[in-house]
């Protein structure tokens, strides 16, 4: 199966990086490389993008995509979360720009075979990096009810996070759940069709729920943040593209602490905590897709981007 994955806000993307020809760009989720080639295009020859992913399919794909810019490309397998060991290697301490892209790409939904979907029965993998890391059944098979639970209900807010976890747990006494489908008969035994949300699929919350421990995504995710906005160089931005509210909610708070970080109490006359602002929010509200791509590209429906502007002289 090709890997096919269509950029969501890819102008708003470009537009906001403020892209200069000879700058340094950090792609943290290269997926298919199609926010990547219009940073890559956007540079001169003195200029270089720095592309990661965990995904060795999506490096293979972004690798031909990027085959016209590969004297400016660097291309590495890697969590976006080991990105300061990634720029160590490729001899750069700071970047004038960095993009995430924290949605799961429409050819690991797609791909039967990945299991990411609820749509097609395949074996429950979920695993962004397969090589490394445990599946989704195994997760199941290993963790008791209240593990599960708290996996769903946190990860996925979803209200029948215990029911759910019981019946796993009951159903995996005769036979391990190895397959998206006996994981979706499950969850349709489980939750009764009065409760059913409209317009959306029954299993969506606990796929959900059980991609992001898979594939740890939330975890230490506002430091990580954090650690990037330092590599930024003066003026740099960082832009980040959420697909649910747990991951926007994180991406809030982390560039709100970014901007305006003092913790003393709001009646103090004057900073005594010493923590300095390390640049600006651009994005006031999140940027979200117009109707025209909305008409051709049904996933950007929940895409929300958010954007920060490094000010070294603030620190």
């Amino acid at each position: 199966m090709e890997f096919v994955h269509k950029p969501v806000l890819y102008e708003e993307v470009i537009r906001l990086l403020h892209i200069r020809p000879d700058g340094v760009y950090l792609d943290g989720t290269l997926g298919g490389g199609g926010h990547a080639s219009g940073i890559a295009k956007s540079l001169s020859s003195e200029g270089k993008l720095i592309g990661i992913d965990r995904d060795e399919e999506a490096l293979r794909a972004a690798g031909e995509r990027l085959a016209p810019y590969r004297d400016r490309t660097v291309l590495c397998h890697a969590n976006f979360g080991e990105y300061g060991r990634v720029l160590g290697e490729t001899g750069f301490t700071r970047v004038d720009g960095i993009l995430l892209d924290l949605g799961v790409s429409s050819y690991q939904i797609d791909n039967p075979e990945r299991g990411f979907s609820y749509l097609h029965d395949a074996p429950l993998d979920m695993r962004m990096d397969r090589s490394r890391g445990e599946t989704a059944a195994e997760l199941l098979e290993r963790a008791d009810a209240d593990t599960i639970a708290e996996i769903l209900r946190s990860y996925g807010e979803e209200r029948f996070a215990r029911q759910i976890a019981m019946r796993i747990v009951k159903v995996r006494e005769t036979s391990p759940v190895r397959t998206t489908g006996e994981l979706v008969s499950i969850i349709e035994k489980t939750i009764p069709q009065r409760f059913r949300e409209k317009g959306g699929h029954v299993a969506k919350r606990t796929f959900q729920a059980l991609r992001i421990a898979v594939n740890d995504e939330l975890s230490g995710l506002s430091d990580t943040i954090s650690g990037m906005i330092d590599h930024l160089s003066d003026g740099g931005r960082i832009a980040v593209i959420t697909f649910h509210s747990l991951e926007d909610r994180i991406m809030k708070t982390a560039f709100h602490t970014a901007e305006d970080p003092c913790i003393c109490p709001p009646d103090f006359p004057v900073c005594a905590c010493g923590r300095k602002p390390k640049g600006i929010v651009i994005t006031r509200k999140p940027v979200t897709a117009s109707e025209e791509e909305l008409a051709d590209n049904s996933r950007a429906k929940s895409a929300k981007l958010r954007v920060f502007e490094r000010h070294c002289e603030q620190v």
